[in-house]
C-alpha cells in the first residue's frame, strides 16, 4: 500500500488546514488510520488515530478539540481537519496505517505503511 499525503502549507495562528492522505494499491477499510507529526529536533509524535474496527478515535491532548480525523472508505482517503492552529503545531505531518492494539495506537512501531509527509507551518 502506498500513501500520498497532501494539504500542508503556511497558515497564520488561528487558521485552518485540511490534510489528505490517499491510498493506492490497497484499501484503508481494514486498517487503523493515524496521523503523526515531527517538529525539527523532536521525535515523531502521535496526533490522531481512528481504529479500523468500530471507528473509535483518539487524539493527543495537545490537539483535542481542535483537530478531527476522518476517513472516506469509498475514496480510500483519510483526512485531518486542523482548526485553531497554533505555532506549536508547526511540523511535518505523516499519515500511517496499521493494525495496532488499542493500547498501542500511539506507537509508531505499530504501523506498516507511511506517507511521505507534508509540511505544516503556522506563523504568528
Amino acid at each position: 500500500v502506498q500513501l500520498q499525503a497532501s494539504g500542508g502549507g503556511l497558515v497564520q495562528v488561528g487558521g485552518s488546514l485540511r490534510l489528505s492522505c490517499a491510498a493506492s494499491g490497497g484499501t484503508l477499510s481494514s486498517y487503523t488510520t493515524s496521523w503523526f507529526r515531527q517538529a525539527p529536533g523532536k521525535e515523531r509524535e502521535f496526533v490522531a488515530g481512528r481504529r479500523w474496527s468500530g471507528g473509535a478515535t483518539y487524539y493527543a491532548d495537545s490537539v483535542k478539540g481542535r483537530f478531527t480525523i476522518s476517513k472516506d472508505n469509498a475514496k480510500d482517503t483519510m483526512f485531518l481537519q486542523m482548526d485553531s492552529l497554533k505555532s506549536d503545531d508547526t511540523a511535518v505531518y505523516y499519515c500511517a496505517i496499521g493494525r495496532p492494539p488499542s493500547g498501542l495506537i500511539r506507537s509508531t512501531e505499530m504501523y506498516y505503511y507511511w506517507g511521505q509527509g507534508t509540511q505544516v507551518t503556522v506563523s504568528s
